[in-house]
């Protein structure tokens, strides 16, 4: 028996296409299984659109009510789940006018005048990455006011401070909240950033040259809450800055979560203890029944690779295109979907984590004291009481540090004759620094982690964050 030409290349292809060459067409080429979730955004558009060109006397007030009419129909049904996507129509755009087309008849075939799917699926997007980036200025200033909740908690609590993840100084646990309240106050900032500068409409630039119908651009941009419209029609068509600088924010943003995600599985550890973490974000071992695994903290920890992923996706798909559009761009959507998706999760979880984490305040202290951590406080006192340069100072400190650890004791622990036979000049005084609660209250530089500068940068951002 002859297999036919269909059988024959679906047999090469294999099953996952009906037939050959036309069906791997079809799914190469339509991007509906994706690119509905802009199907709100695409609908406002097409009804700003309408509403303009019967301003303009290009279409009919009948006819553009009734485009306004039955666009709502088509979003109510796809809203309700009652929408059958087609695959043979590519894409939301083509979906939803044929489908209005349906329900207003010669209508909704007016609709596409003055535009192209070129600027409709430019306007389309940049709509969508707006709301994302407002979704994502309201997670950030959730996780902030959760970050802020425990920096006023711990305005004084000593906890180590570390440099190459060695004990360095004392903190207090308010100030290191309140260095993740300012890296994500500039995430923050990124974001509203990048929306003022998207914020112009591609809508009526047609396919690439604009169009010759009357069109109001700046009509239409201002029913859609741009600006105003964009300035270049062959620039509106062709770009993407909008979702890039969207995903370089958001990788930005994953990067501070994933730092603080791998100071919780390191904080959470059995050796170091400093913080308990609530059922809600942990897990148990299989085998093991002592254990309690920060698998949230961990998988946050990963996510951004994800994030950082589809970022140097979209600068490589962009990087080698000439003005104007290509069908490269289709393949812009999916991984700033998922970009998405996943920072809204990250920032969902990390606020739940930080808000139910319980600091082990007596352990962080016992820590902060370890380590020599007080001998910068030491070399500076020598320096601000005894006028010694501070290399000399330094050298001083170094070598009671080298005499504290032969004894196995801490600095404090050394006697004023141990320490005077490193230098004449110490006297008693020395020891009102050497503590770590002194060592903390003594930072008072403007940023430093005295409790008194915690606490009022505390009350900044309270003011700032309402």
């Amino acid at each position: 028996m002859t297999q036919s030409k269909d059988t024959a290349a679906n047999a090469m292809w294999g099953g996952r296409f009906a037939s050959g060459p036309d069906a791997i067409m079809t799914a190469i080429n339509a991007s509906i299984g994706f690119d509905q979730r802009m199907y709100a955004q695409d609908i406002a558009g097409s009804r700003a659109h309408a509403a303009m060109l019967a301003a303009q006397g290009i279409i009919s007030d009948s006819d553009a009510k009734a485009i306004g009419e039955g666009l709502l129909t088509v979003l109510s049904e796809i809203e309700g789940g009652n929408f059958t996507f087609s695959t043979a129509l590519e894409d939301i755009h083509l979906n939803v006018e044929s489908r209005l087309t349906e329900i207003v008849g010669e209508a909704g075939k007016r609709l596409h005048t003055g535009r192209s799917r070129n600027d409709q699926v430019a306007v389309d997007f940049r709509l969508w990455v707006r709301d994302q980036c407002d979704a994502a200025i309201a997670g950030l200033t959730a996780l902030m006011k959760a970050f802020l909740a425990q920096a006023e908690a711990g305005v004084d609590w000593v906890m180590p401070g570390f440099t190459h993840l060695q004990t360095a100084q004392p903190v207090t646990w308010g100030h290191h909240m309140l260095a993740y309240v300012e890296m994500f106050a500039r995430d923050r900032s990124r974001f509203e950033d990048a929306r003022r500068r998207m914020n112009e409409c591609p809508l009526g630039a047609a396919a690439l040259a604009g169009t010759s119908f009357p069109i109001d651009r700046h009509a239409t941009a201002s029913a859609l809450g741009f600006d105003r419209p964009t300035a270049n029609s062959l620039d509106s068509v062709s770009d993407r800055d909008f979702a890039l600088e969207f995903l370089a924010a958001s990788s930005i943003c994953a990067m501070h979560l994933s730092r603080f995600a791998e100071e919780l599985v390191i904080w959470s550890s059995a050796q170091f203890r400093f913080v308990r973490l609530s059922d809600k974000w942990t897990t148990g071992s299989s085998i093991m029944p002592q254990k309690k695994n920060p698998d949230a903290a961990e998988l946050l920890r990963a996510k951004l690779g994800r994030i950082l992923g589809a970022t140097v996706a979209l600068f490589t798909i962009m990087k080698g295109l000439a003005l104007t559009y290509s069908k490269d761009m289709q393949e812009d959507k999916e991984q700033t979907f998922d970009a998405a998706d996943t920072l809204m999760l990250g920032l969902a979880a990390m606020t739940g984590m930080v808000s139910d984490m319980t600091a082990n305040r007596d352990v962080l202290r016992a820590a902060a004291a370890s380590g020599f951590s007080t001998a910068t406080d030491l070399a500076d006192w020598l320096v601000r009481r005894l006028g010694l340069p501070f290399r000399d100072a330094h050298h001083v400190t170094g070598t009671l540090v080298a005499m504290a650890e032969k004894a196995g004791i801490d600095l404090p622990d050394l006697t004023l004759a141990q320490m005077q036979s490193v230098h004449a000049g110490i006297t008693a005084e020395v020891f009102e620094v050497l503590g770590v609660e002194n060592s903390v209250r003594s930072r008072l530089s403007y940023g430093g982690t005295s409790p008194v500068r915690v606490a009022e940068q505390v009350a900044r951002w309270k003011a700032a964050l309402g």
